[in-house]
């Protein structure tokens, strides 16, 4: 079936007013009445006018095919979701024009029941509202105690007059704890308005944690890329490091070199199946910027026989 734009029959733009709609109306059905036109579609555009004008003027009809027609382009094949027919409700009064059974196999598919329950107009559609998407940043410690946000957002909402309006909306969230990079939390009937009496639809937050000075994620791991001295990597050492959950004894086993990953099972982000905390060693070497480091340098030089270089075979 073929989507029908009602907008681009009307010669107006989805923002138009009431009344622009109705001045539209007017002028349309005047030029193409069968018996003032001389056109020889004028009978068919004069029916399209009016099923246009039928559903248009409506601001619940209006509404409900707005949020159906956003994903749909006019000529294109057309299937209204599963839900569309669900919850009306019709009450009294009659059609534009004549007969709604003259209208085409588009608005009868959308609005066919109302005058299939005995030729009533004013259609209440309880269909429900669309689902939201939106993302919430949080500091990686959140993920390791909780916490509650607040966030703002931009939502489409129905005026009074049925069209769709933006407005900032601020929501109270609560961050559980153990959320991982990617997961999304559901906050039931927070999303897009129902439309008559249908329900809210949901509004889902994709967490993303915000750059950290110390820490790397990879799913719930967390890397630490730690500065030690050499004589820590070369004899071991005890030495604190931080975690977000607080400081830790991390025990440096001798000979260690740059890259070693010291790992810390079940400190990484929070969960029934926790991750892990890797510490991966940085050697940092002193600067030699006094004499008296300069003459450390030099005996080392002469007392290790030492060519890092002896696997390249130079």
């Amino acid at each position: 079936m073929e989507f029908k734009d009602y907008y681009k029959i009307m010669g107006v733009e989805r923002s138009a007013s009431q009344d622009d709609i109705k001045r539209a109306y007017r002028k349309l059905s005047r030029k193409y009445h069968p018996d003032v036109s001389k056109e020889s579609d004028a009978e068919e555009k004069f029916k399209s006018v009016g099923e246009a004008y039928e559903v248009l003027k409506d601001p619940e009809k209006r509404a409900a095919y707005d949020q159906l027609g956003a994903n749909w382009q006019s000529g294109e094949e057309f299937r209204p979701p599963p839900e569309w027919d669900q919850g009306f409700e019709f009450h009294g009064g009659g059609f534009t024009e004549g007969d709604a059974s003259q209208f085409s196999d588009f608005f009868e598919t959308l609005f066919g029941g109302a005058h299939a329950a005995g030729g009533s107009r004013g259609a209440h559609f309880n269909l429900r509202g669309e689902d939201s998407h939106a993302k919430v940043f949080i500091s990686l410690e959140d993920a390791y105690h909780s916490a509650t946000r607040a966030i703002t957002l931009r939502q489409t909402e129905l005026g009074d007059d049925g069209r769709p309006r933006l407005k900032n909306r601020t929501l109270s969230v609560k961050i559980p704890k153990g959320v991982h990079q990617g997961q999304h939390i559901r906050l039931a009937g927070q999303g897009g308005v129902g439309i008559g009496q249908g329900k809210a639809g949901d509004l889902y937050l994709e967490v993303e944690f915000e750059p950290h000075p110390f820490y790397r994620v990879e799913g719930r791991d967390l890397y630490l890329d730690l500065p030690v001295t050499p004589w820590e990597a070369a004899l071991g050492a005890s030495v604190n490091i931080p975690t977000p959950a607080g400081k830790v004894e991390l025990k440096i086993p001798p000979n260690s070199s740059s890259g070693s990953k010291m790992r810390l099972r079940g400190r990484g982000i929070p969960g029934q199946s926790a991750g892990d905390f890797y510490a991966v060693l940085q050697v940092v070497l002193p600067p030699a910027d006094t004499e008296k480091a300069k003459a450390l340098y030099r005996e080392m030089a002469q007392q290790l026989a030492f060519n890092p270089r002896a696997t390249l075979g130079v």
